[in-house]
């Protein structure tokens, strides 16, 4: 069965394997996937993740969620923004910055993927994927 928005399922993985306490979730491989699961490491909200390739088109990423004190994971919430059917851009000053810089905006640039922080800081903007804190 193809998934219409494959981000979202992603995140949905994600924030599932943290209500159940898992230690890591696997999604199906993707670039982009690989892209935002990079980057929610380098912010510090996994611990890391790994990529098994079946072949070039095929594989499996597993992500390793992060936990604090008492087995409160570190992720609190997790946001799509913008979906398939519902676009969102933003330029470089309406990158959205809350919970005092502690949440991330992760925005797909004409750059790449870069957190809301790192494209602010290059003057650039894009379409904001989703939200963390």
């Amino acid at each position: 069965m193809a998934i219409s928005d494959p981000i979202a399922d992603f995140l949905t993985r994600i924030r599932n394997g943290l209500k159940a306490e898992h230690r890591f979730i696997d999604v199906p491989w993707s670039k982009l996937k690989e892209n935002i699961a990079e980057i929610l490491k380098n912010q510090g909200f996994t611990e890391s993740y790994l990529v098994k390739h079946d072949n070039k088109q095929r594989g499996t990423i597993r992500v390793f969620l992060k936990y604090g004190s008492g087995r409160r994971p570190v992720i609190q919430g997790i946001k799509r923004v913008s979906k398939p059917g519902l676009r969102r851009y933003v330029s470089r000053k309406d990158i959205p910055h809350f919970y005092g810089g502690l949440g991330l905006s992760i925005v797909s640039t004409s750059q790449g993927l870069l957190p809301g922080d790192e494209a602010i800081k290059r003057n650039i903007g894009g379409e904001i994927l989703c939200m963390v804190w």
